[in-house]
């Protein structure tokens, strides 16, 4: 990376703009930035850092403080441009910072963000932009540095205090600095993630021994009496003899728990066999009760049923009748049916002779058959005159739709005319419409243009007026304020003058006898002045030149304020008279002195003719949409008349050839149709003539068939009734009983054989006469001995229930705990592995004997490269003298692995760093800020590091060491580095031609460059 030139502006102490040529200062390879304290020589580095990274370095970058220059004007912006060659590519990055700036409109300032750009030199084609983006310009400066704000800043601009602090430092300072340098936050990293890693698995170790004695807990309450012989294990969550402890504990209770339930198994089987006698002498007393019962109902039952016997015999005798009548049954109803159906047919015949001509009343049913074929047969004859009839109909309905077509077809050919005639017209009005809102748009957004500027002069000219005003005001208010500060100059003059004149006697009041006076010198004071009335003390004085130096601040004030004050008057009156919006020139809005109220008019003339214009521009699409509308119809009116035209022309044939069509039809539809109407009317008549044939002759033949059919049921059921046993038929029908009639009768007479038989039966029982011999039953006493023994049988049964739950789960909750103690196993070896590699890269474990953090290992070994990297120019900043060498040996309780000793080879002894004096602590610094920038430069990618700046510490050097050590940094020329030093030791302005010298003036620092040329000695 080289430097070739800085421009600042506005930036810290520079007010105005200030280049720095690094291209010229560096072609000596060493010069010198120098200048008086507070001028700014630490500023022009932070512009270099800024210009790279967009921030400075350190604490400079802290909340609250502002990179922009007091001394600059507020129009003016700060920026920094910085152009330099970074991995062959030269590059210019310009930046500004967030600044206030004055508001564009109205007064006040706003915040401006931060801006930032990038650009490339082509030969071929100059300076060409690349990115405006501060996140890209940050990735790109980045990536071709290889190298972070804070390491550029220990790197390149090698702060000496910080590496003087580093010499002396302890290993926890040393690793803050290396670590930040180095980055070695992924190793640091590493050992978080490792004791994370450890702090998981001993937590998942302890989960699992927490769930252990948890399910022991469980087992304690499941054991239940089993627990309390043998205690809980006492090792704690985490100890390696806990799950061990815990299953031989579950085996002890698990096994108190068998023992248990086989005495619980033991007692139920001897309640059972109780409750079960007690059960077999219950049920033998509650027979024994119901036999006894059985046998005095059954008797209770005998004779209640011989009471009801005259009854029986009774409904036996009359379900006999009725069933002798039920033989006779079906013949009466076969003859009240075929008396039925008789009279049925009879009513017919008679209903269909009715409709009948005089001739056919009493003709036979051949005769009517006869003559219904014949009508029959000239039916079928008329089905070819139906279909004529149909086409001649549908002929007359197409006919009918062709004079609606026509009709129709007229209406929109002259509906079409009458609209086409009037289209010229139409089209030209619907364009002038689209043309004047077109001018309206034109015309809206040219007084538009015109409308804004004439409100800011508005605005300006009532600015211009109220500051007028206050104008007026304040310039009253200064010249009262320039009288009082007259007034109050010459009243301290006067108080002054007549001080001055009585001065003597203020003198004398501070004489004391016998010691010398100050004007005289005598002791001896014979007559001292004494004052005048009125005489005018210091006090006196001073008060007035107080007052004088008030009213002259005042007075200073108002003319300050009412410089502002003209300033933003005039500012206002030039805005107010500019001439932008576009009227007149010799109108009262051109004049200087245009008033508020004209130019308001101009404002409101403005504001209505670009609103009317807004208003017909508006409708400038509902313009287009209207003639693109006409358009449209009017093409499709023109197609609808052509086609309406075409169907005309093709309905005249249609309709010839429909009329020849119905001419032949009518001919034959006139002879099918007879004397009716039309041939429906016929085929209706002959069908119905041949209908009224039809039912009479089939009235008359089913007459004749019911007839016979009553002559033969007669002579049924006289038969019948004779062979049942009745004399008449009518006596037969008198007893008939329904079915409902029967089925009770039979009802009673087998409820009552059926009662009789079981009466019978249970009087026969054995059992129940042995029974009924015995002495009464007891059940209530054999109930009471078998509540007893089922209440120790259930007893008994919910201790051996109880007994073989606690034992089923507790052989769960050990089978639970004996999986959580085989998946805890691999857990805990996770966890020691975890734990041995976190406490080795912690530096906690035994087995590091150093106790090195694992990034203080990396460390360390950066460290020994930078010290090796030093020792190569500390040695010939020291004569050969000292040697930097790295220790990883423990201090005290500290550990060990960034410790930095100096070899003094005068003495072939190794000593701290802290025991060297301010001098060689200061070469020693700076040869250990150069190792470690080559170490860093390497470290992030071999990127070049053509300049560095060296700031401060050269004041505690003698001569020769000072030569010895500009001779190693003139030595940074053999690899093509210049170094520029900053410093105000005025020793190194006589050794260092080339210098770059900050100017600390009034209203801002300046650059001044000195060339020169080779160093001198």
């Amino acid at each position: 990376m080289r430097l070739h030139k800085l421009t600042l502006t506005a930036f810290g102490p520079f007010g105005a703009t200030q280049e720095v040529d690094f291209d010229a200062l560096s072609t000596a390879g060493i010069f010198l930035l120098h200048g008086p304290t507070g001028a700014g020589k630490t500023s022009v580095l932070d512009a270099v850092c800024y210009g790279l990274y967009g921030a400075v370095p350190g604490a400079r970058q802290s909340p609250g403080t502002s990179l922009r220059s007091d001394h600059a004007p507020v129009d003016r912006p700060t920026e920094v441009r910085l152009e330099l060659t970074v991995g062959g590519r030269r590059l210019e990055v310009t930046r500004r910072p967030a600044q206030p700036r004055p508001k564009k409109r109205g007064g006040g300032f706003t915040t401006e963000k931060a801006q930032s750009w990038l650009r490339e030199y082509d030969a071929e084609h100059g300076w060409k932009a690349l990115s405006r983006s501060h996140q890209e310009i940050g990735e790109e400066i980045g990536g071709l540095l290889g190298m972070s704000r804070d390491q550029f800043c220990q790197v390149v601009l090698l702060p000496q205090g910080d590496f003087a602090r580093f010499l002396r430092a302890d290993a926890e300072a040393r690793g803050k600095l290396l670590g930040r340098l180095f980055d070695t936050r992924r190793f640091a990293a590493v050992e978080d993630r490792l004791a994370e890693l450890r702090r998981a698995a001993e937590a998942r170790v302890r989960a699992g021994d927490e769930q252990i004695l948890a399910l022991a807990q469980r087992i304690a309450q499941a054991a239940g009496p089993a627990a309390e012989e043998t205690p809980l294990p006492e090792e704690r969550p985490g100890e390696p003899g806990l799950a061990e402890g815990v299953l031989q504990w579950a085996a002890a209770a698990r096994s108190g728990a068998r023992e248990r339930l086989d005495i619980a198994r033991c007692v139920l089987t001897e309640a059972e066999e109780r409750t079960t006698a007690a059960g077999h002498a219950l049920e033998a007393e509650r027979e024994l009760a119901r036999l006894q019962q059985r046998y005095e109902e059954t008797r209770r039952r005998a004779a209640g049923l011989e009471d009801r016997r005259a009854e029986r015999d009774r409904c036996h005798e009359q379900l006999a009748r009725a069933r002798k009548a039920d033989l006779v049954a079906p013949a009466l109803d076969l003859r009240d049916e075929a008396e039925r159906a008789h009279r049925a047919a009879v009513g017919a015949l008679e209903r269909s002779r009715a409709g009948l001509p005089a001739e056919l009343a009493e003709a036979g049913f051949e005769q009517l058959a006869d003559r219904e074929r014949g009508l029959r047969v000239e039916l079928g004859a008329l089905d070819a005159a139906r279909r004529a009839e149909r086409r001649s109909r549908e002929i007359d309905a197409e006919r009918d739709g062709l004079e609606r077509q026509t009709c129709s077809d007229e209406e929109l050919i002259q509906e079409a005319a009458e609209w086409l005639a009037g289209w010229d017209t139409t089209h030209r009005t619907l364009r002038e419409a689209v043309e004047t809102a077109q001018d309206a748009a034109t015309r809206a957004e040219q007084l538009a243009g015109r409308l804004d500027p004439a409100r800011r002069r508005l605005e300006a000219a009532r600015r211009r007026d109220a500051l007028g005003a206050q104008e007026e005001t304040t310039a009253a208010a200064l010249t009262r304020a320039r009288e009082r500060a007259v007034d109050a100059h010459e009243r301290w003059l006067a108080l002054r003058e007549q001080r001055l004149r009585g001065i003597a006697a203020e003198l004398a009041g501070q004489l004391v006898a016998g010691v010398a006076c100050t004007v005289c010198g005598s002791d001896e004071h014979p007559e001292p002045a004494r004052a005048e009335a009125g005489h005018v003390d210091r006090a006196t004085e001073e008060e007035a030149l107080a007052a004088h130096q008030r009213a002259d601040r005042a007075r200073a004030e108002a003319e300050s304020e009412l410089g502002v004050l003209r300033e933003r008057l005039a500012a206002a009156r030039a805005q107010a008279a500019a001439p932008d919006d576009g009227t007149d020139a010799t109108g009262p809005a051109r004049r200087d002195s245009a008033s508020v109220a004209e130019l308001r008019a101009v404002v409101d003339r403005l504001t209505r003719d670009h609103t009317d214009a807004h208003r017909l521009a508006a409708g400038t699409h509902a313009a287009r949409e209207a003639l693109a509308a006409a358009e449209r119809e009017h093409l499709g009116r023109l197609d609808d008349r052509q086609q309406a035209e075409r169907r005309a022309a093709a309905r005249t044939s249609h309709r010839e050839a429909l009329d020849r069509e119905q001419h032949a039809l009518q001919a034959e539809l006139l002879k099918a149709r007879g004397a009716c109407a039309t041939v429906a009317e016929h085929a209706e008549l002959l069908e119905r003539r041949a209908g009224l044939l039809a039912d009479a002759a089939e009235a008359l033949r089913a007459e004749q068939d019911a007839a016979e059919r009553l002559k033969e049921a007669d002579g049924r059921l006289a038969d019948a009734a004779f062979r049942a046993g009745f004399d008449t038929p009518q006596a037969a029908a008198a007893r008939l009983l329904g079915d409902t009639a029967q089925r009770e009768l039979q009802r009673r007479i087998d409820t009552w054989q059926t009662e009789a038989a079981t009466i019978a039966d249970r009087l026969a029982e054995e059992d129940a006469r042995s029974a009924a011999a015995r002495a009464p039953a007891k059940p209530e006493e054999a109930q009471v001995a078998y509540d007893l023994a089922s209440k120790a049988l259930r007893d008994s049964a919910s201790a051996h229930a109880a007994a073989q739950e606690r034992s089923a789960e507790l052989v769960r909750l050990s089978r639970r705990a004996e999986d959580e103690v085989r998946a805890l196993g691999p857990l805990r070896q996770e966890h020691e592995s975890v734990a041995r590699l976190a406490g080795l890269t912690a530096g906690t474990s035994v087995d590091n004997e150093r106790k090195m953090r694992l990034e203080a290992y990396v460390l360390a070994a950066r460290l020994e490269q930078v010290a090796a990297a030093a020792t190569v120019r500390l040695q010939r900043m020291s004569s050969g003298r000292y040697t930097l060498v790295h220790s990883d040996e423990r201090s005290g309780a500290r550990r060990a692995g960034l410790g930095l000793h100096v070899v003094d080879s005068w003495t072939g002894r190794e000593r701290d760093t802290a025991t060297l004096s301010g001098g060689e602590t200061f070469f020693a610094s700076l040869a250990l800020a150069l190792g470690l920038a080559d170490v860093v430069t390497d470290e992030a990618g071999g990127v070049r590091l053509d300049t560095l700046f060296i700031d401060e510490g050269f004041g505690s050097l003698d001569d020769q060491t000072l030569d010895e050590v500009l001779d190693v940094l003139d030595s940074l020329r053999e690899r093509d580095r210049s170094v520029g030093i900053v410093s105000h030791v005025a020793d190194l302005r006589r050794r260092i031609p080339a210098q770059l010298e900050v100017v600390k003036e009034r209203h801002g620092s300046a650059v001044v460059h000195r060339a020169g040329g080779t160093l001198s000695g």
